[in-house]
């Protein structure tokens, strides 16, 4: 397993005002660090890879988009628009030395129209997935969906239908990212959920179910390890997590108080510890 951390604990953005946030990172024990892209155009993607680079961190890239963009919308315009914001994701993603971008990347977080999703934004998105596959093909990026829980999104809850919607795009370089957070709200059994979008997921974010440090809440973590391991999983554990005075982003996040009275690095240094002895303890269990 690898081990990484979003930098949303610290800002809503990542700029190279953060780069000194890069070492301690590092030092903290995380093997890389997950950096949101929000502006492709604005993102200073080559001098964030070189700090990361220098101190010894892997990258992922997270995506959520931006009030006026969605693959679903009615909006042909909107839609088209969409891909290419998309597109200049990836490519900005292959610019930071990341193979991998994730997050809910059909609408915007928040968008709660009050009614279920129709057929034609399944198939909006179906479609608007399937225009991204030249694209990351070209450079070499894989794309994480993220289910949201009921009350971030109305689209898509679970990792079935996240499956379902991977096996209607077909393209390998499509897959999940799967969140023990909204899979604890959402899922009958965390682990049984792994194991059906087991095939399609590329990421996970290891997240507790107050969006607090890994292990301190009642995410079933067993569940969670024995299931990962059932899979063949050996890839990126990411804490994500919210710091508690981000503006629009805490509020998107619904984080109205400080969930750790330490801080919110602490979720991220103490988490680490945390998914670090379980994943050891669970290479010893799948040893036995």
């Amino acid at each position: 397993m690898k081990f990484g951390v979003n930098t949303y604990i610290w800002s809503a953005d990542f700029t190279p005002a953060h780069l000194d946030l890069l070492p301690r990172i590092k030092a903290g024990g995380f093997d890389g660090v997950e950096i949101p892209i929000f502006r492709p155009a604005q993102f200073a993607a080559a001098t964030i890879r070189r700090s990361a680079e220098a101190v010894g961190l892997e990258r992922t890239a997270v995506a959520s988009l931006l009030p006026d963009l969605s693959l679903i919308s009615d909006d042909a315009d909107v839609r088209q628009r969409t891909v290419q914001h998309l597109r200049d994701v990836v490519q900005a993603t292959a610019e930071l030395g990341a193979r991998l971008f994730t997050g809910p990347s059909y609408a915007p977080v928040g968008y709660l129209p009050g009614r279920r999703r129709t057929d034609d934004e399944w198939k909006r998105a179906i479609e608007g997935y399937q225009q991204l596959g030249e694209t990351l093909e070209t450079y070499d990026v894989s794309l994480g969906i993220e289910a949201l829980n009921r009350f971030e999104t109305f689209f898509l809850n679970t990792a079935a239908d996240g499956a379902a919607l991977c096996d209607a795009v077909s393209h390998p370089r499509v897959g999940l990212l799967f969140d023990t957070f909204h899979a604890n709200i959402e899922e009958k059994h965390v682990g049984d959920a792994i194991r059906t979008a087991g095939r399609h997921i590329k990421h996970v974010h290891t997240c507790e179910n107050d969006r607090g440090t890994p292990g301190t809440g009642h995410v079933a973590w067993d569940e969670v390890f024995a299931a990962l391991r059932d899979i063949g999983y050996d890839d990126w554990l990411t804490i994500e997590s919210f710091g508690f005075a981000l503006g629009d982003l805490s509020a998107a996040a619904a984080i109205w108080r400080d969930i750790e009275p330490a801080g919110p690095e602490s979720i991220a240094f103490e988490g680490v510890k945390f998914l670090r002895r379980r994943a050891v303890h669970e290479r010893h269990e799948g040893g036995a």
